[in-house]
């Protein structure tokens, strides 16, 4: 049996990574996280330089099919990661002109087959306003022009894509659930277990 993938979905600051990262210290599990860092075309095409949009995007898709192919794929334990390779569209859709996201089109359709598909998938929700805040507070300037009409356009589009998953869901509303408080992330953490394959086994 395949090393199972926990994957977090959910629009920019709603709290992927640091929920991944409480969640690969519990279980234990493996940590795949975003290369928002090593994406050298990012800060310009969220700037508006429309020429980095492909650039950017073609970058998270490679990455992801590294992180995530099946070919390099552990025989066994658990792994969890801030983000899905099934949302990579929606940024594209969202980003790129009509040329562009046919070429994008047409390179992804023939990645998808190359990676792991997720085993869970945990979907995080909050509103606009939520959203705003907390690209404030954390501050990575390449998030600075995000707009509330974007982030709202991504939500719609997460919430279709959570209901097209061929996989066990879990939705968090994360302006009902604090996912800061201990509490919060055991529940979800006991659910978690509770709807992963039978036979699945965490290790780090």
């Amino acid at each position: 049996m395949s090393a199972a993938l926990v994957s977090i979905l959910g629009p920019p600051a709603v709290g992927k990574t640091t929920l991944a990262r409480h969640l690969a210290g519990q279980l234990p599990a493996g940590l795949i996280a975003e290369d928002y860092a090593g994406n050298q075309f990012l800060a310009d095409s969220y700037a508006g330089q429309d020429s980095a949009r492909l650039p950017a995007q073609l970058y998270f898709l490679l990455s992801r099919v590294a992180q995530l192919r099946c070919s390099d794929w552990p025989a066994g334990g658990m792994f969890v990661s801030d983000y899905g390779f099934c949302q990579d569209r929606i940024y594209a859709q969202l980003r790129l002109s009509a040329g562009d996201m046919m070429l994008y089109d047409s390179i992804a359709a023939r990645m998808e087959s190359l990676v792991h598909p997720p085993d869970l998938v945990i979907a995080l929700d909050a509103r606009e306003a939520t959203l705003m805040y907390r690209i404030a507070q954390r501050g990575r300037a390449f998030e600075r022009s995000m707009t509330a009409e974007f982030l709202s356009a991504a939500r719609v589009a997460y919430n279709s894509l959570v209901d097209s998953l061929g996989c066990p869901v879990i939705v968090v509303d994360c302006d009902k659930t604090d996912l800061r408080r201990p509490d919060a992330r055991a529940e979800l953490l006991a659910e978690l277990r509770s709807r992963l394959p039978a036979g699945t086994e965490a290790t780090r």
